[in-house]
């Protein structure tokens, strides 16, 4: 098979950004569907409704219901249709990045994806992860191209709380270690071909960014300010990660993250705080070298190392075993490690995980 990479067709970030967004959304269509959740709007509203006005473009808002399910999908397409919508436009969070991004396909419109936070790498990929109502892993579903623009306004992401932007380096901090495994297994990754060298490049970017600008973003950002490290911080939750997570592939970290919603205490925590323990669980699966140098970095930001930290104060071995268990399930990607993994092998990385994790916390 061959090697496939792919990204959104364009891609800005800098302050004060969303100022222009009505001009970008032109380039698109005329009649734009805006999803956007209650409390962005009142945020943000006015700025996007001015800068459709100055462009001449036509808007109609629609509030996110909370869940990237089949239903606020279904929901949303109906709204578009009646609407006459010609492009789909999300502003906020992941869910409403991969809810629009399922309608814009379903209608067969462009899709403009404007974050205001930086916490995961959803913005710029051709697939949306699908819960049910009730908030547990469904399924994955992927489209046939990226979005046609990501606008990442850096002041307002400055101004997000900081939890959120330190939950995206967790969902980043996957990238490079996944792409690894899915090279070294040559697995098929979401782009739908084999692991290219760029992609791994990128992805090996993302991961020395985090480790050199992570905590200097996260004092900056509780200083309500926004830095150079700020700025490369961003670029590595969103367009390095990815690209990296796409065309390089995803394994165990996500596979796992995907298991622990089993877990309904760690619904209350964001994805990429439960990606950052994932991706400790997928160290210790391979003996990695660098699992101390990550679970330091963990410990340094203030992202999850141990099952208490995401709310979990049961823990048993057949509460983790389920875990694990629905973390291998076929349609899953942790069979695209390069070695044989079974429930009880992810059952006990999950457990060592967890006690190197509070050894760490131990210490501090």
């Amino acid at each position: 098979m061959a090697r496939v990479f792919i990204s959104p067709s364009k891609y800005v970030q800098g302050p004060g950004e969303l100022k222009r967004l009505g001009g970008y959304v032109g380039a698109y269509g005329q009649r734009a569907l805006v999803v956007i959740s209650a409390g962005g709007l009142r945020r943000f509203g006015d700025e996007v409704s001015a800068s459709f006005a100055e462009a001449g473009v036509a808007l109609a808002y629609d509030s996110f219901n909370g869940e990237c399910s089949q239903a606020e999908i279904d929901r949303l397409v109906e709204v578009c249709r009646a609407n006459g919508s010609d492009v789909v436009v999300g502003v906020g969070g992941g869910k409403i990045f991969d809810t629009v991004k399922a309608v814009a396909a379903a209608v067969d419109a462009p899709v403009v994806i404007v974050p205001t936070i930086a916490a995961t790498d959803a913005p710029c990929s051709a697939l949306s992860v699908i819960y049910t109502e009730d908030g547990q892993f469904q399924e994955y579903q992927f489209f046939k191209q990226n979005p046609n623009l990501v606008l990442m306004d850096t002041t307002v992401i400055a101004n997000s709380p900081v939890r959120l932007t330190v939950s995206g380096m967790g969902d980043a901090l996957a990238t490079f270690f996944e792409a690894r495994a899915c090279q070294r297994s040559e697995a098929d990754t979401c782009a739908g071909g084999k692991v290219g060298a760029a992609a791994v490049a990128l992805a090996r970017l993302c991961y020395e960014t985090l480790l050199s600008e992570g905590l200097k973003a996260k004092l900056a950002l509780e200083a309500h300010v926004c830095t150079e490290s700020v700025e490369r911080v961003i670029e590595a939750n969103t367009l390095l990660s990815g690209i990296g997570f796409e065309s390089a592939g995803l394994a165990a970290a996500h596979a796992i993250h995907n298991g622990l919603t089993a877990m309904s205490e760690t619904h209350a925590f964001y994805h990429g705080e439960k990606v950052a323990f994932g991706t400790l669980c997928q160290l210790v699966l391979e003996d990695a070298e660098e699992l101390y140098e990550v679970l330091d970095f963990c410990v340094e930001v203030g992202l999850p190392v141990t099952l208490g930290q995401l709310g979990v104060e049961d823990v048993t071995y057949d509460r983790v075993l389920e875990v694990a268990r629905l973390a291998c399930a076929d349609n899953d990607t942790l069979h695209n490690m390069p070695f044989s993994v079974t429930p009880e092998k992810v059952a006990d990385a999950i457990l060592a995980a967890d006690a190197y994790g509070r050894a760490a916390l131990a210490e501090e």
